[in-house]
């Protein structure tokens, strides 16, 4: 009886070694993304995107086989500028319910944000939709592709735009078009002593409260927000939470780190 045990035991340990090699065999790696990315070729792998280079989404893009380039940015970003071709799909927009530009679930789709962080996050959100060839390759900040702008875009005469100054050096900004930023350039002349906090973000009080819209969103290193009504947060790194958007610093992250990430700065808007 122990022998039969013992026969029973080895058989046992035998097949699990022979699933773990299998499973070894079936992993591949594409490109030269940030760190190994593994693809299971089994059902295991439904729920997963690939992450992929921006080389290897260039040849990707060059094959007639009905993929489709998604932009997951804002809709000002994408009407800034855009990879050919890509359709504007922001990341918020992307719930639990399958997006109407794309109806095919196994349409071969590409992925891209700004910096890479959105573009992983709707990725997941179409996996786990039941997208199964979704590929996410970073952000366009490291594209070197060619890159296109709206025609459709309205230009803002410089004279209306609100001027932000960080310890009094003015920054490039895009602002929101709503009424949160009317009621600020209202407010403006205005100065705001804001403080380090999280290690990501610089936070201080407008003085008193105004119209809001919140909305969950997860943000981005540059992005200007207002919270809870009487509160603006400017990024240098990332954070989930409900916030009011109100505009986006054209700047680096390593720029925008140098500027908020050592010391409290004051912010003075101006008309």
């Amino acid at each position: 009886m122990k022998r039969f045990a013992k026969i029973v035991l080895i058989l046992m340990l035998l097949v699990l070694t022979g699933c773990n090699k299998e499973n070894e065999e079936e992993a591949a790696v594409i490109g030269g993304a940030d760190e190994p990315t593994s693809i299971y070729l089994d059902e295991s792998s439904k729920d997963d995107y690939t992450q992929i280079d921006q080389e290897t989404a260039k040849l990707m893009m060059q094959q007639d086989d009905g993929h489709v380039i998604v932009d997951v940015r804002r809709e000002d970003e994408y009407a800034a500028g855009h990879i050919p071709e890509a359709i504007l799909i922001p990341n918020e927009t992307i719930g639990n319910d399958q997006p109407a530009e794309l109806p095919d679930l196994n349409q071969i789709i590409l992925v891209y944000c700004r910096s890479g962080r959105r573009s992983k996050e709707a990725s997941q959100k179409l996996a786990n939709m039941g997208y199964t060839n979704v590929y996410e390759f970073g952000g366009i900040i490291d594209w070197t592709g060619e890159v296109v702008t709206d025609e459709n875009v309205d230009e803002v005469e410089e004279t209306d735009a609100m001027k932000l100054k960080i310890d009094g050096t003015e920054v490039p900004v895009t602002w929101e078009e709503n009424a949160s930023v009317e009621a600020l350039k209202e407010m403006s002349p205005l100065t705001v002593e804001m403080s380090m906090y999280g290690g990501f973000e610089q936070v201080g009080s407008i003085g008193k409260s105004i119209v809001r819209d919140d909305k969950q969103t997860t943000t981005d290193y540059g992005d200007i927000v207002l919270y809870s009504g009487n509160q603006i947060v400017i990024f240098y790194g990332s954070n989930s939470w409900a916030y009011t958007r109100l505009g986006h610093i054209d700047m680096t992250q390593e720029e925008l780190t140098d500027m908020l990430g050592s010391k409290d700065v004051a912010v003075t808007l101006e008309k």
